[in-house]
């Protein structure tokens, strides 16, 4: 059960949304919402989870802000969505777990490969909080900015209607972010035009 402790403004490059700051008892979640979603079918939605290295650090190595601030710029060209930020660092496995994988990856192994080799999950990530928060705006379905079948099937799952999905489609400026997106089509499926 997710409890909304807060909200207030946030003016951002893409325009006004307001935030939502929940807690489950373990974590915070935020919900940033633009428009009227209460009700809606279709509703633009991205589920995004934590990544230091690239929304703190400005790494190179991923396609995490540039997901970000693509699914924010379709909610403001769209007039309305919600995008809810889950704090899943290192695809649930934590910042250490992160860390703990570099010299495996320099070695050129995936980064869910590399979480496996080190004995933890390939992705430890949940989205029973973000479904909680869908249905606490009372969304009446989805259209998931993902390229990610497994999200989309963990909402389901939880009993969200996603209506269909958008693909976030970063063009990669260097041979990090290259690399990330090849593993994530070969080890999870991810939905991305390379």
């Amino acid at each position: 059960m997710v409890l909304l402790l807060a909200q207030g403004p946030l003016h951002t490059r893409y325009g006004d949304f307001t935030e939502y700051l929940f807690y489950d008892g373990r974590r915070e979640s935020i919900a940033i919402v633009m428009g009227e979603v209460a009700g809606r079918r279709g509703v633009l939605c991205r589920v995004h989870s934590h990544c230091t290295s690239a929304h703190v650090f400005n790494g190179v190595e991923c396609d995490c802000r540039e997901q970000m601030a693509m699914a924010q710029e379709k909610v403001q060209r769209a007039g309305a969505g919600i995008i809810v930020w889950l704090d899943q660092d290192g695809k649930g496995n934590g910042r250490m777990a992160e860390l703990l994988t570099a010299a495996l990856k320099a070695e050129g192994v995936a980064q869910t490969e590399a979480y496996a080799r080190l004995g933890y999950p390939r992705d430890a990530r949940s989205f029973d909080g973000a479904a909680e928060i869908l249905k606490f705006f009372g969304v009446g379905s989805v259209t998931l900015m993902s390229n990610n079948p497994e999200k989309a099937g963990g909402l389901r799952a939880c009993g969200i209607t996603v209506a269909g999905t958008e693909a976030l489609t970063v063009v990669p400026d260097n041979p990090l972010v290259e690399k990330t997106l090849r593993d994530k089509v070969r080890y999870q499926n991810h939905t991305i035009e390379l």
